[in-house]
C-alpha cells in the first residue's frame, strides 16, 4: 500500500516561521519607536538655528541691539520695524519681518512662548523658548534639551 503525503505544513515548520518572525519583530520595532523623538529633535535644532540666524540679522539692522520680549513673544521678529526697533507699517519701518507669521513652536512642549533665560536650566511656566536679551541667545525650554 502506498502512502500519500499531505501537501500542508507540519506544526514544527509553522512554529519555526513564527519564532523567526518574532525575533525579527523584536529587533526592528524598537528602531521605529525612537523615530518620533528623532523627528522632534531635528525640528527643534532647525527652529533654534533659524531663530538664532534671524536674531543676528535683526541685530545687524538695528544698531547692534537685540529684540525684546513682549508678553511672551518677540514681536520685533514677526513685524516691520524701524532702525530704532519700533514696530509699525509704512516707509518708516523698512526692516523685517524676520520670521514669517509667528515664532515656531518648540516640538517637545508645543509652545511658542518666550521667557527670559540663559539656557542653563528649564524656566518654569511652560514657555517654548528661553531668550537672553543681553546676548541674543535663544534655547529650547524643555527638559529633553538639558539631558
Amino acid at each position: 500500500m502506498r502512502r500519500v503525503r499531505s501537501q500542508g505544513f507540519t506544526l514544527i515548520e509553522v512554529l519555526i516561521v513564527v519564532v523567526i518572525m518574532a525575533i525579527l519583530a523584536a529587533t526592528v520595532i524598537p528602531q521605529f519607536s525612537s523615530s518620533t523623538n528623532d523627528a522632534k529633535e531635528s525640528s527643534l535644532i532647525f527652529n533654534m538655528h533659524s531663530l538664532r540666524s534671524q536674531i543676528e540679522m535683526y541685530k545687524v539692522h538695528h544698531l547692534n541691539k537685540y529684540p525684546t520680549i513682549t508678553t511672551g513673544d518677540l514681536p520685533q521678529l514677526t513685524g516691520h520695524t524701524s532702525a530704532a526697533g519700533a514696530i509699525g507699517t509704512g516707509d518708516s519701518y523698512p526692516y523685517g519681518p524676520y520670521v514669517t507669521g509667528e515664532l515656531p513652536k518648540n516640538p517637545f512642549n508645543d509652545s511658542k512662548a518666550v521667557v527670559a533665560g540663559t539656557g542653563a536650566a528649564v524656566v518654569a511656566g511652560g514657555a517654548g523658548w528661553q531668550y537672553d536679551v543681553n546676548t541674543g541667545g535663544i534655547w529650547p525650554n524643555n527638559a529633553e534639551y538639558f539631558e
